[in-house]
C-alpha cells in the first residue's frame, strides 16, 4: 500500500511541478515573443508578476491539483479539473498584478494568456496520461487486486480491468466455493471459501500483498463478509462490495442519503439537479436557434428538392414517445415517399421508400435539422436518447428489460448510441439491447462536456457518413 501510495504522490507532484514549469515558459514567450501584449508594469519589473504567476499557481493546484494518477478517471474529469485550476490561477493572478501594478493592459494580458495557458495545460496532460500509461502497462505503479466470490459481476468487473491495461490493476485471482462459468483464462481459481477463512483466521497475504478487494457475495453470508472487512482493514487492503447480478441484469446501486441513514437507488441521474438542467435547457437554446438561423435560408431549397422528386409534404411528423413515456410530434423532412408504413416500419439500407435526396439527407443527417424545432419548444433536447416510434416502443418495452429507463432523459436529436455504432436499422434483438444499454448509460453519466463530445462525433459524421446510415 505505501509503495503504491508513493508512487501515485510522485505521479500527481511530478504532474504539479510540469505545471510550472510551463506556466514560467510561457510568461517569458509572451516577454520575449509578443511584448506588445504584455503590461508595461510586467516588463519594467517582470520578477514580481513571475512572483504573482507561481504564487496564484500554487494556490490554484492547492484547491484543483490534477487527479491524472487516479484510476477510475475520465479524461473529460481531468479537462474540466484543469479548467478549473486554470481559471482560478489567472482570476487570482490578475487581482494580484492589478492591485501591484499602475498601468492597464491586464484584463486584455489575461484574457489572452488564459485560453493559451489552458490550451498548454491541456496537451500536457494528454502527453502525461500517454506516458503514464505506458508505465503501467509496463508493470509500474500498479494495484494487486483480489475478487471473493463467483457471481457474474466479479468477471464483468474483471473484464473491465482487463480493457485497460493502462490502469495498472494486476488482478492475483478468486476465492469462491465454485468456479466462475466461462471465467476468462486470465482469472485464475484460488480456492474454496473456506481457505480464504483460514487465510483471515491467520490473518495472512495470499499471493503476496493485496492491496484492493472486491467482495460479491449473498447478503445471506452477512457474517463471512463482516469478518472479511475486518480482515481487510486490519492489512490495509481497500473493501469493495459488488452488487450481484439479478439474472442477466447487472444491479447497479448508487447511495443517497435519507435523514441519518444512506438508501441506495439503482440510477443516479446527473440531471435531476436543476443546476445541469438549466446548463443543459441553455445550451439547447443557444445551439438551437443558431442553427435555426443557418437553416433558415436553405429549407426553400430543400423543399423545392423533396418536391420535384417525390409529391407530398415537405416536413414529416411523426408520433414518438418522449420524456417520462409521453407522446409528442417529431419533425423531419420527408426522406420517403409517402406510405402506409411509415409508423411501424424502419428504414432499411435498399428501401425502395427512399427517393435520391431523401437517400442522401438520411446519410448526412440532414433530414434530422428540423428537430431542432422541436429542442426550441421544449419536447427534445440536441443530446438524448434516440426517439423511437410508438410502435418500437410498444414491442422493445415487452421485450428488454429496462427499455423504458431511457424516457427518464429527454430524447435527442443525437445520442451517445448513435455515436458508438449502434445507429440505424435494428435487424436483431441484441442491436437494440445494445442501443438502450447505451442509452441508459449516457442518462447515468451524463455531463456537458459529454454532449459536447457526443456533437462533435455527430458533425463528424455529417463529413463522413456512417456506413449505418440509410
Amino acid at each position: 500500500m505505501e509503495s503504491y501510495s508513493s508512487g501515485s504522490k510522485l505521479i500527481r507532484n511530478l504532474v504539479i511541478l510540469g505545471d510550472f514549469v510551463l506556466l514560467n515558459m510561457l510568461m517569458l514567450a509572451f516577454l520575449q515573443f509578443f511584448p506588445e501584449i504584455v503590461p508595461r508594469t510586467i516588463k519594467d519589473t517582470p520578477r514580481f508578476d513571475f512572483f504573482f504567476a507561481n504564487l496564484s499557481l500554487a494556490v490554484a493546484e492547492f484547491f484543483f491539483h490534477t487527479i491524472i494518477h487516479e484510476r477510475r478517471v475520465s479524461f473529460d474529469q481531468i479537462a474540466v479539473r484543469a479548467l478549473k485550476m486554470v481559471l482560478t490561477h489567472a482570476a487570482i493572478f490578475f487581482i494580484l498584478s492589478r492591485m501591484y501594478g499602475e498601468n492597464g493592459g491586464y484584463f486584455r494580458f489575461i484574457l489572452i494568456y488564459t485560453p493559451i495557458m489552458y490550451l498548454l495545460v491541456l496537451a500536457s496532460r494528454i502527453i502525461e496520461l500517454f506516458f503514464l500509461s505506458r508505465y503501467r502497462q509496463m508493470g509500474g505503479n500498479t494495484r494487486s487486486v483480489l475478487f471473493v466470490g463467483s457471481d457474474p459481476a466479479n468477471k464483468m468487473l474483471y473484464e473491465e480491468f482487463m480493457s485497460d491495461p493502462s490502469t495498472g490493476y494486476l488482478v492475483k485471482g478468486y476465492f469462491s466455493n465454485q468456479e466462475i462459468e466461462n471465467a476468462p483464462s486470465g482469472l485464475e481459481y484460488i480456492g474454496s471459501l473456506d481457505d480464504f477463512d483460514e487465510i483471515c483466521r491467520n490473518d495472512t497475504q495470499p499471493n503476496n500483498k493485496i492491496d484492493e478487494l472486491f467482495c460479491c457475495l449473498s447478503h445471506d453470508e452477512s457474517e463471512r463478509i463482516s469478518k472479511i472487512m475486518q480482515y481487510c482493514d486490519k492489512n490495509v487492503i481497500r473493501f469493495y462490495y459488488v452488487p450481484r447480478m439479478q439474472g442477466n441484469l447487472r444491479l447497479n446501486l448508487i447511495p443517497e442519503r435519507f435523514g441519518t441513514m444512506t438508501l441506495f437507488t439503482n440510477y443516479d441521474e446527473p440531471l435531476t439537479k436543476i443546476g445541469n438542467r438549466f446548463l443543459k435547457r441553455a445550451f439547447d437554446i443557444v445551439f438551437s436557434l443558431v442553427v435555426c438561423l443557418i437553416l433558415l435560408p436553405f429549407i426553400p431549397i430543400i423543399a423545392l428538392i423533396i418536391k420535384m422528386q417525390s409529391p407530398g409534404p415537405i416536413f414529416f411528423v411523426q408520433k414518438r414517445t418522449g420524456m417520462n413515456g409521453q407522446e409528442f410530434d417529431c419533425y423531419k423532412f420527408r426522406s420517403m415517399h409517402v406510405n402506409k408504413d411509415a409508423d411501424i416500419q424502419q428504414a432499411t439500407l435498399d428501401d425502395p421508400r427512399k427517393f435520391p435526396f431523401g437517400n442522401f439527407m438520411r446519410k448526412t443527417n440532414l433530414d434530422e435539422f428540423p428537430q431542432f424545432f422541436n429542442v426550441l419548444i421544449g419536447n427534445m433536447s440536441v443530446v438524448g436518447p434516440r426517439p423511437h416510434m410508438l410502435k418500437h416502443t410498444e414491442i422493445y418495452s415487452e421485450l428488454i428489460d429496462k427499455y423504458m429507463v431511457r424516457h427518464f432523459s429527454k430524447p435527442g436529436i443525437t445520442g451517445w448510441a448513435q455515436v458508438s455504432g449502434f445507429r440505424g436499422e435494428t435487424k436483431e434483438l441484441w442491436q437494440m439491447e445494445e442501443r438502450i444499454k447505451r442509452d441508459i448509460w449516457y442518462i447515468e453519466n451524463w455531463s456537458f462536456w459529454l454532449d459536447l463530445r457526443i456533437i462533435g462525433k455527430t458533425f463528424w459524421s455529417i463529413i463522413k457518413p456512417d456506413k449505418n446510415a440509410y
